[in-house]
């Protein structure tokens, strides 16, 4: 306090020398472009790669890559920044070390550049034919260091991390040979094709390197490929053979998958389609598109208690979507030259949006998932988005910037701040789009037109053809003439305070509903995350241990001034169990009394009373009126 009083009154005292003496105002460095933009020529020569994964215990990839020098000079090399199907800057230059050089038999240095970390300078002597680069990758050991690659029997291999490429030139113009040598007794699966095999050592078709880095590998020491008819494969690795015991009944709804999903599509987007499928708790969980494969873990359990695994069941009809919507015909302004230029993600609630529709609707038409069990689940979605208050201050459209914003990381009041609804709010309104071609035709069509004449252009066509919001809106109107303009922007580029669109299911033939008893497809989800879902009473989530992992902005939870991370650790006088927080809640059901919650925090008790009197609610769907409605009707095999 005294010297704050001494402080105050030296600055009162000299008033004329704080005003007369001027701040400091720098001028910033400008930042000079040494990096070439990206030119649609071809690239002279063939890249040569040879990355070495035998590190099952450490995870330490080691990679030589030859270059062919366009040029003596300034060379620059780029790794991998902005990654198609993960709308964002993802690349992991964090885990790339031992970084050399070499040319002509010397070593070359190396100058990061200052401006974009992700390029590498070079100054390459004349006469040198290529360049030679030797680095290490190294894999996450633990979780939050990234996710984990590599197990002792099985890995995952995403080429953009081990691989530079030469700026200056589309991907697509850049040709790659890729070699791989794996551990022993691993077999692997991608959608390159082996040329040649040495042991160990495979050595891939040459492709663009636009293609190898939408090619990765999954091996393991437990595998087994199946034919899905069409050219599609389901390669499966397993933390143990058990795990790849497969019914011919689970077996022939994943045929189904293809067959459905073809019929819909009127055509094959790719010259042949690999499933890359890892059963396993061990390896990190992914599910990311590519146009001719797709990266998918699931629990296991998969095939072996295909009921208990029903939260896993639209994973593989999603991703194989997107080899049509998303790969195939790509927003043009997500479309890159290369992995430097910065994506922009407007159109995701198409290319995300329609996926999710459509990956529900081959899941209910190919059997993967039962009718009565995908309703259950677009039940969940809507009650979800229904507790979203943040669509009140920020559009839907708005949210297709979150996979830059927040990459996914927790946030504390997601039902405000929003996240990545361009998903699942998109799957609503194409939802309600459906509904209303059928009604305005009778039936007669509905969204697979528009998927045909949209998505499907010409078989075996695996190249990429770009859409604007236009064209979105005239492929509408050719399968149905309605003001999808005007629906488009309500729904998608404006705030809303009237709730989650679901006009889709009221036109459909059903309304959302709650009951007290959680539907099949929340109960198996609950289970397999092994907590509880109380959003529509209570107004948050718990773990198993009664640990907050959410809290529904406004809702009980949130008025008592509970927040995520806090612990029950009692209900009333008793112990938190599961069953005693459901005994509590449903005893409280039409009273007024509060229902006691002690609360845990760091080293901090208290006792919280909230209150809550609906008792327990769950949401599903409920059918109205008699007969086969749209969404009946959108749900049937094909």
């Amino acid at each position: 306090m005294r010297n704050l009083f001494l402080a105050t009154a030296l600055f009162a005292a000299s008033p004329a020398l704080a005003q007369s003496v001027p701040l400091s105002a720098p001028q910033p460095v400008p930042i000079v472009q040494t990096i070439p933009a990206a030119r649609d020529i071809p690239y002279p020569g063939t890249m040569r790669l040879e990355v070495d994964v035998n590190d099952l215990a450490q995870g330490i990839w080691t990679v030589r890559q030859r270059i062919p020098v366009a040029q003596a000079g300034r060379m620059t090399l780029l790794f991998p920044e902005w990654l198609p199907g993960k709308h964002a800057p993802r690349g992991e230059l964090d885990k790339l070390a031992s970084l050399t050089f070499s040319a002509g038999g010397g070593p070359l240095k190396w100058e990061r550049d200052p401006a974009d970390v992700f390029a590498f300078h070079l100054d390459v002597p004349a006469g040198a034919t290529e360049v030679e680069a030797r680095f290490q990758f190294i894999t996450p050991t633990d979780g939050p260091q990234g996710r984990i690659l590599v197990t002792p029997d099985m890995l995952n291999l995403q080429f953009e991390s081990v691989s530079l490429y030469p700026a200056g030139y589309f991907t697509r113009r850049i040709p790659v040979s890729a070699t791989v040598n794996y551990p022993a007794g691993f077999q692997a699966a991608t959608a390159l094709r082996p040329i040649a095999t040495s042991g160990t050592r495979v050595t891939y078709n040459t492709v663009s390197y636009e293609t190898l880095q939408d090619s990765p590998i999954f091996a393991g020491r437990y595998f087994r490929r199946d034919d899905l008819g069409q050219n599609v494969f389901l390669n499966t690795v397993a933390d143990s053979p058990k795990e790849l015991v497969v019914s011919a009944d689970i077996l022939q709804r994943h045929r189904n998958l293809v067959t459905q999903a073809t019929r819909l599509f009127g055509t094959r987007q790719f010259d042949h389609y690999d499933f890359l499928h890892a059963v396993t708790d061990k390896m990190g969980g992914i599910g990311l598109e590519h146009h001719r494969s797709s990266e998918n873990q699931n629990d296991p359990g998969y095939f072996t208690d295909w009921k208990a695994s029903l939260a896993d069941h639209n994973l593989l009809p999603h991703e194989f979507v997107h080899s049509w919507n998303g790969k195939h015909r790509r927003p043009a302004d997500l479309f890159t030259p290369d992995f430097r230029m910065p994506m922009r993600d407007s159109l995701l609630w198409v290319y995300e949006g329609q996926t999710q529709f459509w990956g529900h609707v081959l899941e209910a038409r190919s059997g993967m998932s039962s009718k009565a069990e995908v309703l259950d689940k677009m039940a969940n979605i809507a009650a979800g988005l229904e507790l979203t208050r943040g669509r009140e201050w920020r559009a839907l459209v708005d949210t297709t910037n979150d996979p830059i914003i927040s990459a996914r990381r927790p946030k504390a009041w997601s039902s405000w701040q929003r996240s990545e609804d361009y998903y699942n709010e998109g799957m609503l309104i194409w939802l309600e789009a459906d509904a209303i071609i059928r009604a305005g035709t009778g039936n007669r069509r509905g969204l697979d037109d528009f998927a045909r004449a949209f998505f499907g252009t010409r078989e075996g066509d695996w190249g990429v053809r770009t859409y604007t919001l236009d064209e979105v809106v005239a492929t509408l109107n050719r399968v149905y003439a309605h003001d999808w303009r005007s629906f488009l922007q309500q729904r998608v580029y404006e705030p809303s305070a009237n709730g989650a669109p679901l006009a889709g299911f009221t036109r459909s033939g059903y309304r959302l509903d709650y009951t007290d008893v959680p539907n099949a497809a929340l109960a198996a989800s609950m289970k397999s995350s092994r907590g509880h879902n109380y959003s529509w009473s209570l107004g948050m989530s718990l773990d198993r241990d009664g640990k907050i992992t959410a809290v529904v902005w406004d809702g009980p939870a949130f008025k008592a001034g509970l927040t995520t991370g806090q612990t029950i650790v009692a209900v009333g006088e008793k112990a938190y169990s599961e069953d005693a927080l459901k005994t509590a809640i449903t005893a409280a059901k039409g009273g007024n009394a509060p229902i006691p919650l002690t609360i845990k925090r760091g080293d901090s008790v208290r006792v919280v009373p909230l209150s809550w009197n609906g008792g327990l609610r769950y949401p599903r769907l409920t059918k109205t009126g008699g007969g086969w409605g749209a969404l009946d009707i959108l749900l049937e095999p094909k």
